[in-house]
Order: structure tokens, then C-alpha cells, then sequence
């Protein structure tokens, strides 16, 4: 007996130990890189030029955080960022979960339909070019509108709301029946609060697309005032890059880099997000155990 308990406690510590030996190569991996291109980013041109640092940078300079923010209109980009992304975060999550809460129940008519319409949608669309002609007939071409109504649905996300809304007790959908509650004030008062975990997923990996999309400005906006930060900050790539071939053979000291710009960039529309994971991460962490156990 004694000999069994021995050697489940070895091999309880060989598996502790070898666990974090994992976890730690998988921190040095994600943080090293990380780190590198935090301090590349606070880096001066000509450091970046000579290269040879990883962890820390022969020469700070801001240069590359004054290039982005010299543009008059970031701010206003920033704005609209921030907009689109909590607009669209809520009226996603809202609308999905409206759907998922109709679709969860058994006893609608043509549910089968419904469903079978939403699957057809997860594998066929209609393309670019039938996808623009139908935005401009829908007058959303130039309109903020246009990075709310097309994101408005996704049947990904209400199928995981609807298998979500499935594991309530019907008890208390009936219970809340019995005391006159409507379906409207059940769906607001009971489920939403119950499902929490897995809205707050499906808003943090749709509040990331929304914040780092700009394909939707590329093909549909050409007015400057609707620029999300992402476009603006892809405009200051390209112009960076513009000077930097200019300069190319100049005996001009260059302060800031492509490279750097770049990675100034990807510091900046990536902190926003890297802030906002911690107070989800709870929510996070439940919702991906949604469904995971059957009984």
C-alpha cells in the first residue's frame, strides 16, 4: 500500500513537472516575441537598422509612436473605432442571442427551416461583388451603418447561444409563465442573466473583429471622417514607406523606419484589446465550457 501511494505521488510530481516545463516554454515563446516588438517599437530608426537586440534596444526613441500620432485626424479615427466596436459588439450579441432564444425552442413552427437556412449560410455566400451591390442598393456605401448591419448576424454565434439557452431549466421558463411574465420579459429577465459566460465570449472574439477589421472602410467608405483607427493607421504605413523609398540613397538620418511604424502600429491597435481581456477572461474561461459536459 505504501508503495502505491509512493509512486502516485512520483508520478503526480513528474506530471507537475512537466507541465510547467511546458507552460514555461509556451510563455517564453509568446512573451519573448512580444517584448521584442514592444522595445523595437520604442526603438530609433537607426537602432532598427543595425539590429542585433532582442531584449533590450541600443537607442530609445518615440519617433515612431510621434509619426502615427502626427495625423490630425487619429483621434477622430479612434472614435469611430470605439463606436463601431461597442455598437456592434451589442447589437451582434443581442441580435444573435434574440434568434438563438427563438430557435431554442422546440415547439416553433418551421424551426427545422430556420435551421437549415442558417447551416446553408455557415458554408455559401454570395461573394464581393453581389455583397457590394447589394450594400449600395441598401444605401449603406459612405454610412457608419454599414459596420453595424452587415455584422448584425451570424449563425455561428446563435447556434452557440441556442445549445446555450437549451440547458436552462425549463422549470423556470414555466414557473416565470405561472406569475404572468411574457416571453419578452423571460427572455430579458431569466436567460440573458444566465447566460452571461457565453455572451461575453462571443463579444470578446466579435469585439476583436471589429476592432481590427478595415477591409469593410477599403471596399465601402471612401469619406475620411468614417476611418476606423485600423485605416488610418494603414494610410500612415503606406506613407511611411513612401518616404523611406525617397529618403533610399539620401544622406538624410532617418528617425523613423517603416519597420518601426509598423510596429508602433500594431502596439497601438493591439492594447486596446490586450486591456479589455482581463475583465472578460472570467466570462472567457466559462464560456468555453459551455456544452463541454453532457449528462
Amino acid at each position: 500500500m505504501n508503495r502505491k501511494v509512493v509512486k502516485e505521488d512520483l508520478d503526480s510530481r513528474i506530471f507537475d513537472a512537466v507541465n510547467m516545463i511546458v507552460l514555461s516554454v509556451f510563455m517564453v515563446i509568446i512573451l519573448v516575441p512580444l517584448w521584442n516588438v514592444i522595445i523595437s517599437s520604442l526603438s530609433s530608426g537607426k537602432a532598427l537598422a543595425e539590429g542585433g537586440f532582442i531584449f533590450w534596444s541600443k537607442e530609445f526613441s518615440l519617433e515612431n509612436y510621434r509619426a502615427v500620432f502626427n495625423d490630425s485626424s487619429i483621434g477622430q479615427s479612434f472614435i469611430v473605432s470605439v463606436a463601431k466596436t461597442l455598437i456592434g459588439v451589442i447589437t451582434h450579441v443581442f441580435f444573435c442571442a434574440m434568434i438563438g432564444y427563438g430557435l431554442s425552442k422546440r415547439y416553433i413552427r418551421g424551426r427545422k427551416l430556420y435551421v437549415a437556412m442558417g447551416v446553408i449560410t455557415m458554408f455559401f455566400s454570395g461573394g464581393m461583388i453581389p455583397t457590394y451591390l447589394l450594400i449600395k442598393s441598401l444605401g449603406l456605401l459612405n454610412s457608419f451603418w454599414v459596420y453595424i448591419i452587415p455584422a448584425l448576424f451570424s449563425y455561428y454565434d446563435v447556434v452557440i447561444l441556442m445549445n446555450f439557452f437549451r440547458n436552462v431549466p425549463d422549470s423556470l421558463e414555466e414557473s416565470a409563465k405561472i406569475d404572468g411574465a411574457g416571453d419578452w420579459h423571460i427572455f430579458l429577465k431569466i436567460f440573458i442573466p444566465l447566460s452571461m459566460p457565453a455572451m461575453a465570449t462571443i463579444a470578446l472574439f466579435n469585439g476583436v473583429g471589429q476592432w481590427n477589421d478595415f477591409m469593410t472602410t477599403k471596399l465601402y467608405i471612401t469619406d475620411q471622417a468614417l476611418y476606423p483607427l485600423q485605416m488610418k493607421l494603414y494610410e500612415i504605413i503606406v506613407q511611411s514607406q513612401t518616404q523611406s523609398m525617397q529618403n533610399i540613397g539620401g544622406s538624410v538620418v532617418i528617425e523613423t523606419t517603416t519597420k518601426g511604424v509598423q510596429l508602433a502600429t500594431i502596439v497601438i491597435t493591439t492594447l486596446p484589446i490586450v486591456a479589455m481581456y482581463p475583465i472578460l477572461q472570467r466570462y472567457f474561461i466559462s464560456g468555453m465550457m459551455v456544452g463541454a459536459v453532457k449528462e
